[in-house]
């Protein structure tokens, strides 16, 4: 008998033998090649001192509030007296919210049921989306955009031709993480917590940046025109850090739970099968304090990079320096901000399933693009695709409803603004928001799979053989030099 395997905690006794992957291939597995295989952590917390950072720039914020007091509040929400009527935006927020929260719930069931054709429609969704970008730039005028355009069609075209026998694997992995998902519940509540939790942030950290700015700007009327002084872009750059970096937190912590809980059923389900179960609170008690450190290492760096951007536009919309050389930096930090949010996404995948540190798992998410590189990225994009395509659908039909209230209700019959536009906007946005919550969710456990079926394929045999058995039928099929 070999080494019980443990998952955060949750220790499981296996017959198979962790050393090799003979009987993982002799199932019909995917072999593991070189694979290093992630262990149990000693628990302790991991990466503390920038948890003290993220603790320490939150205070911080809390204190420039407490110090400008309630002027920047009314500042930021207005004056009581104004004429502006927010009761019927209200009123839709309320009702196209409801709406798309139990639309989601359907399309979640719609996805399990014909997942194979979601994948395929979202696919084909994407094209036609770069298809209609070429046509618009060119009756539009805009030679450069169109070309532009036309290249990306013909290379997403040629994107969609290659990875199209990839989709029934990319399938089962999608069915895979939501049946985990659908047992563990939870954790999309523990999504919409966070999303509570980060409109709250932004609603602090507006306050902080407006007390700020009137301290440190000044401005004088000459003439009919009001000039005021450049801003410190010291003090911008630390404020624009201050905001992305407890984003970032919020986010990625989302992430590691749910890769914990999917861990969690993985290899051990009958420790998460239950809305509330024992995986999804465990999973959340490590994010929060053993894990919280590496998370917060992991979004440090990309809050840097999202910061330099954000200071870069700000720069450029000032006409401040050189045009060229501001847009070529904003370019740069783009491409760079993409390729950190990407590997972040796999590194936390290992702090939630094993509690490494931040630069642990950054090393074994190496490892795992260095044997399974492109077929990762190949299921996980197609998924992406998925879900994006669902969120666009619900905020479309609840941007719909938001029409359907301007029409048949006297809500926006004093509204300053156009009733029909303002309602759909809005339906749409709060549809789009709250639908990618929830899927967020599910994308996470998605790339949870990836992972696990590289690293763990024999447990998974054992405890979900009937899961196990499809994964490794599709991976032979689209796979079939790899076995």
């Amino acid at each position: 008998m070999s080494e019980p395997v443990v998952v955060q905690g949750t220790t499981v006794a296996s017959p198979y033998d962790h050393g090799t992957t003979s009987a993982a291939v002799q199932s019909g597995a995917a072999p593991s090649g070189d694979f290093t295989k992630g262990s149990k952590q000693e628990v302790r917390c991991r990466d503390p001192f920038f948890a003290l950072l993220l603790w320490g720039n939150v205070g911080a914020i809390c204190g420039v509030v407490a110090a400008y007091g309630t002027a920047a509040f009314e500042k930021v929400f207005g004056d009581q007296n104004s004429s502006v009527d927010w009761a019927p935006y209200l009123y839709a927020a309320a009702v196209t919210g409801i709406f798309s929260l139990i639309l989601a719930a359907i399309m979640f069931l719609v996805m399990m049921k014909i997942p194979k054709f979601m994948i395929k429609t979202s696919l084909i969704f994407v094209v036609i989306l770069s298809g209609v970008w070429c046509v618009i730039a060119f009756i539009g005028g805009n030679m450069i955009g169109g070309i532009i355009g036309a290249v990306f069609f013909l290379l997403m075209m040629c994107y969609a031709r290659a990875v199209w026998s990839r989709i029934p694997f990319a399938t089962e992995n999608l069915i895979t993480a939501m049946t985990a998902v659908k047992k563990n519940c939870g954790v999309v509540f523990v999504s919409y917590f966070f999303l509570a939790l980060a409109f709250g942030w932004s609603i602090l950290w507006t306050i902080a940046l407006v007390g700020i700015w009137d301290d440190t700007i000044t401005c004088q009327q000459v003439g009919d025109v009001t000039q005021c002084s450049d801003p410190n872009y010291g003090i911008l750059f630390g404020m624009f850090v201050s905001y992305f970096f407890t984003h970032q937190v919020i986010q990625n912590t989302i992430h590691v739970v749910v890769a914990g809980v999917v861990g969690t059923w993985w290899f051990a389900p009958d420790e998460a099968s239950s809305c509330c179960s024992a995986g999804v609170c465990d999973s959340m008690k490590r994010a929060l304090t053993t894990s919280f450190g590496s998370i917060c290492f992991g979004s440090l760096i990309v809050a840097i990079i999202q910061a330099l951007r954000a200071l870069a536009n700000s720069a450029r919309a000032n006409d401040d320096g050189n045009a060229i050389l501001v847009c070529i930096a904003e370019c740069i930090l783009q491409c760079l901000e993409s390729i950190v949010k990407y590997f972040n996404k796999w590194a936390f995948i290992y702090v939630g399933l094993y509690g490494y540190s931040y630069l642990e798992a950054g090393k074994n998410v190496f490892t795992l693009f260095k044997n399974r590189g492109w077929e990762a990225i190949i299921a996980d994009d197609l998924v992406s695709n998925t879900l994006f395509f669902v969120s666009v659908v619900v905020g479309g039909l609840a941007g719909a409803v938001g029409l359907i209230l301007s029409r048949t209700t006297d809500w926006f019959e004093q509204a300053a603004t156009n009733g029909q536009a303002a309602s759909f906007t809005l339906g749409f946005i709060i549809g789009l928001v709250l639908t990618s919550i929830a899927m967020s969710a599910i994308a996470s456990g998605v790339n949870a799979v990836i992972v696990l079926f590289a690293e763990a394929p024999a447990e998974f045999e054992e405890n979900h053989p009937e899961r196990s058995r499809k994964m490794r039928e599709t991976w032979r099929a689209t796979y079939p030099g790899c076995m």
